[in-house]
């Protein structure tokens, strides 16, 4: 069953439909019969990817919700409090609206500059919005993308009010001449969130030459684009000076992180249990890794290999302080319905808050963390790269302070 896991509904297996999200769709329909909604947009806006460069895009928004409530239904940092079933149906609520449009010629297109006022904002904007027809009423499910619910062509879309942008967001956004990686990692060093940036970019708004970009792109390329800033910093802090095990869980997401006291690199293994989602059947073990050049290739653990790296570099950078990390994410049974990688990435930075575990050696640690996951060692541990490297470069070091010892002698 890893093909599933390794597709998350892309059609890797050649059907129409992917049975998994089938399933999803199925048990989750909401009735609307309305074409004119009002509300306030979280903020939020969605750029697809099927048919690129041609592609939907639109604002999404919780019909009837205005103000500062209508954030709630865009925050995941809101909702680590709450269940999955709370979140799908936050999300079931959520309706989004969408006009064709060609990413490189969108400028041109009244209701995508309407939607880039949107994402320009930086608190919820009340808007109406009136429909082709009734939009369709099937909540959506992606590996990366958070759950969405009903969507339908829009008509006509009016702003009710102007959008709040922070003067450093208005700065960047005016300049023309700053490159997007660099704006992206500007803007994340004045404080501005990651789901504002990836909104930003995603609509286009952001770089030299501005296009739209569909929002998995652009989740994967803001988490990456910030980590590869954070990695060019960090590898020139001193090492830490203990080996260090951080244990946690966020909806069925269990994470193990390992600091060793070595130069940066990182190293994320993902074991998906029987009935996780995406995988029905047997145990599936995947793993990627990188040294402080970072990589170059995508990830083939897809997005949660970025939204996983992310905290722990933040952590690092937060200490000023180097470490090889090597991260182990178990997909539990409990986690029964995708909810978009900022699990991932809210996952890892919840359990780096946590008080870590010292161990004296890396066996001590890997002892603990066998304690801790559910799966068996013997299926996963010997494809930890980094592991294997530490070992033998901690072999090497004792054999070269022994010498060093005997001929003081």
């Amino acid at each position: 069953m890893g093909l599933c896991i390794r597709c998350k509904g892309k059609g890797l297996c050649g059907r129409p439909i992917c049975p998994v999200i089938k399933r999803f769709e199925l048990q989750k329909k909401v009735q609307t019969s309305k074409t004119s909604i009002f509300g306030a947009s979280p903020p939020s806006v969605f750029i697809g990817r099927a048919g690129y460069p041609l592609v939907n895009a639109g604002p999404l928004l919780p019909p009837g919700i205005t103000g500062n409530e209508a954030s709630s239904y865009d925050a995941p940092e809101q909702w680590l409090d709450k269940t999955i079933e709370d979140i799908i149906s936050l999300r079931l609520n959520l309706i989004r609206s969408k006009t064709t449009v060609n990413v490189k010629k969108a400028p041109n297109n009244r209701l995508l500059q309407q939607t880039q006022e949107i994402a320009l904002s930086v608190k919820p904007i009340d808007t109406e919005i009136l429909f082709e027809k009734p939009p369709v009423a099937t909540l959506r499910f992606d590996d990366v993308l958070t759950p969405m619910g009903p969507s339908g062509d829009i008509k006509k879309l009016d702003i009710a009010e102007n959008p709040v942008v922070p003067n450093r967001v208005d700065a960047i956004v005016s300049d023309t001449d700053v490159r997007s990686t660099d704006a992206i990692n500007e803007l994340y060093t004045s404080n501005i969130s990651e789901d504002y940036i990836t909104r930003l970019l995603s609509a286009g708004l952001i770089g030299r030459k501005r296009k739209l970009v569909p929002t998995r792109w652009s989740i994967t390329a803001t988490d990456d684009s910030i980590g590869k800033q954070l990695i060019r910093e960090i590898q020139y802090y001193p090492e830490i000076t203990d080996i260090t095990v951080h244990s946690g869980e966020l909806f069925g997401n269990h994470f193990e992180i390992l600091l060793l006291p070595r130069h940066y690199s990182f190293e994320l293994i993902e074991i998906w249990m029987p009935k996780s989602v995406w995988n029905p059947e047997d145990t599936w073990i995947g793993v990627d890794s990188e040294n402080h050049r970072a990589k170059k290739s995508y990830s083939t653990l897809g997005g949660g290999y970025y939204a996983a790296r992310l905290p722990i570099l933040e952590h690092l950078q937060q200490k000023r302080r180097c470490a090889t990390a090597i991260a182990i994410r178990e997909v539990l049974p409990s986690y029964w319905a995708p909810l978009g990688v900022w699990v991932v990435r809210e996952a890892a930075r919840l359990t780096l808050t946590k008080q870590p575990m010292i161990f004296e050696t890396i066996e001590d640690a890997l002892n603990y963390i066998y304690t801790k996951i559910n799966s068996s060692k013997e299926l996963w541990q010997q494809q930890l790269k980094l592991l294997t490297e530490s070992r033998a470069q901690r072999t090497l070091n004792q054999y070269f302070n022994a010498a060093y010892s005997v001929s003081r002698d």
